[in-house]
């Protein structure tokens, strides 16, 4: 069963910055979209940031502007560069991948902004 293992979360103070990791725990062919979900407690997930196999991206309000979404179609990766942080971007951030058959979640990485 293919996993999505996602790295890089953590605490940081207002303004500094993060890199989100994810990698799928086996090759998978066909994903084409990645992106990052977030989700606070009584909350629905909501869009962080996707991006397509061929590099159109797309964003949240929110965090266009200081968020930055890359993957590596070769290796299967996608990452989440957040900069300027805030403390409403505090959440639980959920990794995604898509085929056009299969949609796949990682666990989520905590992610906290405060000082």
């Amino acid at each position: 069963q293919v996993q999505l293992v996602e790295s890089g979360g953590g605490l940081v103070q207002p303004g500094g910055s993060l890199r989100l990791s994810c990698a799928p725990s086996q090759t998978v062919y066909g994903l084409v979209t990645m992106g990052w979900y977030r989700q606070v407690p009584g909350k629905q997930r909501e869009l962080v940031a996707t991006v397509t196999y061929g590099g159109t991206t797309e964003y949240a309000d929110s965090v266009k502007g200081r968020f930055t979404i890359s993957r590596d179609n070769a290796k299967n990766t996608v990452n989440l560069q957040m900069n300027s942080l805030r403390p409403e971007d505090t959440a639980v951030y959920y990794c995604n991948a898509a085929t056009n058959y299969q949609n796949y979640w990682g666990q989520g990485t905590q992610v906290t902004v405060s000082s």
